[in-house]
Formats: C-alpha cells, structure tokens, sequence
C-alpha cells in the first residue's frame, strides 16, 4: 500500500501579507487546476483577490514553495452581499487525501470568526454539490453556465 501521508502547513493571508513568491505559486496552481486542468478559458486574475482572505496549504516537506491546496474568502459586499468563499482547489496529488476537507472546515471556521452573523455563498460546480452539503451549504439557485461548467449557488447559514 503507498504512503499516503501528506505534511502540510495551512496559513491565512491577506493580499498585502502574501509574498511575491506565494502569490506567483497561488495564481499558478489556479490557472494549473481551473484553466489547464479544467480546459476552461476565463480571467482567473479578476481583481477580487485584494480584498479577500486567502487560505494556502503548502508540502512542508517541499525544498521549494509547492501549493497543495487553496482558497480565498472574499469579504461581503464584493462578490455577493455575503461572504463568500470561492477558487477552492487541490492539486490532484492530495485528492482523496482528507486536504481538501481540512482546507474547507477551515474556511467556513474562519468565515464564521469573521463575520459571525453571516451566511456564507459561494458559486459550486455542479459535480460537487455533495461534498459542500456535506459541510452544510443548501443549494439556492437552479443550475447555471460558468465559462462552460454547470454550477450552482450555495449557501451556508450562520449558527447563532
């Protein structure tokens, strides 16, 4: 059976924090996984990322910076009069691993921590309705085209 272990570093960044090696390594990976990956031609680079929190997991064992996984919490008001968290990925070698769980339990705690009165929304591809209603998003919305791949709206409710 292959080892499986995976050493990981989570860290939360604003857009300001990020060094320029960082945020190279983040809009890399997002343009590996939702342009290449995905075969879908769009602006990844959309002007949201300054104001929004940005959540890295990196391979701690690594020499150079490599991204595993990542997502980005934009503030309310910007995307949707929520919250919101969105550009959730995994490279494909930690799918299946657990990271991407961890990754997103960790955006929902600190999208509650910092808004603790909202809902949270995001925009999901169809295909993974599932996992996020496994952390408690309700689908709102009727399917619709996102450069060429169905999604959906989703929402997560505050607790309190």
């Amino acid at each position: 059976m292959p080892n499986t272990t995976v050493h990981t570093k989570f860290c939360w960044s604003t857009f300001d924090q990020l060094t320029s090696t960082e945020l190279y390594e983040i809009l890399r990976t997002r343009q590996e996984v939702f342009i290449v990956e995905q075969n879908c031609a769009y602006q990844d680079a959309d002007e949201i990322d300054q104001r929004a929190w940005h959540l890295t997991c990196w391979d701690s064992n690594a020499e150079a910076p490599t991204l595993l996984a990542y997502l980005r919490v934009v503030m309310p008001g910007e995307k949707y009069s929520e919250p919101s968290i969105g550009r959730v990925l995994t490279r494909n070698s930690v799918r299946g691993t657990g990271v991407g769980r961890e990754l997103l339990r960790l955006g929902i705690q600190h999208t509650q921590r910092e808004y603790p009165q909202a809902a949270i929304r995001i925009s999901a591809q169809l295909y993974l309705k599932r996992f996020y209603e496994e952390f408690g998003f309700e689908q709102t919305s009727g399917t619709y085209d996102e450069d060429g791949i169905p999604h959906i709206e989703m929402v997560h409710h505050a607790s309190g």
